[in-house]
């Protein structure tokens, strides 16, 4: 036993089972691509309005309200807590979504659902934090993939049992609790880590390994602020200083965290990749949200052939091929990054005026798996562009922040257009809003792009008539 153990604290192995079969489970929710249906149907008798401007909205507002305490708290706690606590949520939002009822009920099932998303985070994290840098790239290859194929398994399974096995939606939903009753189980198994992100560093205070000198330098430079004493004058302050006052280190790392952000952000090819990165992911997310209320409009539940979990299969199948041409394709993304950024916000836009436009449900389904593409090319891009620049830690606050000015954005939008108390436009005019939105985002990209073009070759040109004259 004691031998199993020892194997289990020092294999990568072990740790990457776990949290891919977590991972895996809590993806495979074979009834969320019919979640409009079922609370529209029989089982729940909500009509699409309450859906679209009273319940949903919550997921929006409770998702902002926690990202940011979780997002602390689940490098605080070390990761595992936060598992724990995400599976909790999972189960609630699914017991609440089988046996509840009303319109007040189902708002509690999105305050539990916004809980849920706020605590993804813990899940790429903790793999981090458990095994050594030299398998970061495998790893996280293989927590992707498994919730990429969780994903598809779960929209195809769903298809098949509505057309095929004529299961209920409420069976589907029992289906899926089942599914995150096993992930919940998944992460009693997780070893607790040592160490952490930010909060709980392994090693010397100071020092960090391979590409965090950034991290550590700035972690030297809040020694130095404390009046540490030089390394030739002994270790003794350092260590009373850390143990005497635990509350200054935590304030010590929100200070750097703030720093850190200043400083990722200054850098202007990192400003604009962040501005499409919140813009568009406000208006990915938003999309997402409302896409099943748009096909219950433009096809009933009621009196058509439901085919949502074919469309979501499909469209997770060309994001995943798309994201992965992205690492074949050779261009200078410095100089024609903006650009391809305007025309693929180009396409999203008019693949969304497509979908408000047209009654045909089958030019609907086309349009959101066009977007759901483009977008999904463009956020891979993004995401690598940004990383490529920066340590570890700078990433994952950065990408962090990201998500929060996205949130923040979306919540806006909500407020004004979707919720009861702002606008309250029916789904088709929402539709139109968001294909305007995102025709400003290319808009944004597409001058700035051209701007960027002209310049670099008026510099060409004015070094290259520089030379002829030497």
């Amino acid at each position: 036993m004691d031998w199993w153990k020892g194997v289990i604290g020092r294999s990568w192995i072990y740790p990457t089972l776990i949290i891919c079969a977590n991972g895996f489970f809590s993806t495979m929710r074979p009834s969320e691509p019919f979640l409009t249906p079922y609370l529209t149907g029989p089982d729940k008798n909500l009509t699409i309005e309450e859906v679209t401007n009273q319940i949903f909205p919550v997921w929006t507002y409770s998702y902002l309200a926690l990202l940011v305490p979780v997002f602390l708290i689940t490098d605080y706690v070390r990761y595992k807590p936060v598992l724990l606590l995400q599976g909790i949520s999972f189960i609630t939002t699914w017991l609440l979504l089988l046996f509840a009822h009303g319109v007040v009920a189902m708002q509690v099932v999105e305050f539990f659902y916004g809980m849920v998303t706020a605590t993804e985070v813990a899940y790429y994290a903790y793999i981090y934090s458990v095994v050594s840098t030299e398998h970061y790239q495998r790893v996280t290859s293989y927590c992707r993939s498994i919730t990429l194929a969780a994903a598809t398994v779960a929209a195809v399974l769903g298809q098949l049992l509505v057309s095929l096995a004529d299961v209920s939606y409420f069976h589907l939903n029992a289906i899926t609790l089942a599914s995150v009753s096993l992930a919940f189980l998944c992460s009693f198994l997780l070893p607790m880590p040592q160490k952490s992100m930010f909060f709980h560093r392994k090693g010397i205070p100071g020092t960090l390994p391979g590409p965090d000198k950034v991290v550590a330098t700035a972690d030297l430079r809040c020694q130095e602020d404390q009046g540490s004493a030089p390394a030739g004058r002994g270790p003794t302050p350092e260590p009373q200083a850390d143990h005497a006052k635990p509350q200054n280190h935590v304030l010590r790392v929100l200070v750097q965290l703030g720093k850190d952000l200043r400083d990722c952000y200054s850098s202007r090819k990192l400003l604009y990749w962040s501005l499409w990165w919140a813009l568009a992911t406000a208006g990915f997310n938003q999309i997402v949200n409302y896409i099943q209320v748009l096909w219950d409009f433009k096809a009933p539940s009621h009196s058509s052939a439901v085919y949502n979990g074919a469309v979501e299969a499909i469209a997770t199948f060309l994001g995943s091929a798309t994201s992965m041409a992205v690492g074949y394709v050779k261009v200078n993304w410095d100089l024609s990054g903006e650009l391809a950024l305007g025309i693929f916000s180009a396409m999203d836009a008019g693949a969304l005026f497509l979908m408000h436009f047209t009654d045909n449900i089958w030019a609907c389904y086309a349009g959101y798996l066009a977007f759901k593409a483009c977008y999904m090319l463009l956020i891979t891009i993004a995401t690598f562009q940004i990383a490529v620049n920066l340590s570890m830690e700078r990433y994952a606050l950065m990408f962090g922040f990201n998500n929060f000015a996205a949130l923040v954005i979306q919540t806006i939008i909500t407020v004004v257009v979707v919720d009861s108390r702002g606008l309250g436009l029916d789904i088709s005019t929402q539709f139109l809003i968001y294909g305007s939105y995102f025709a400003f985002i290319a808009g944004i990209f597409l001058i700035r792009s051209m701007y960027t073009i002209i310049s670099t070759k008026c510099r060409h040109t004015s070094e290259a008539g520089e030379s002829t004259d030497l």
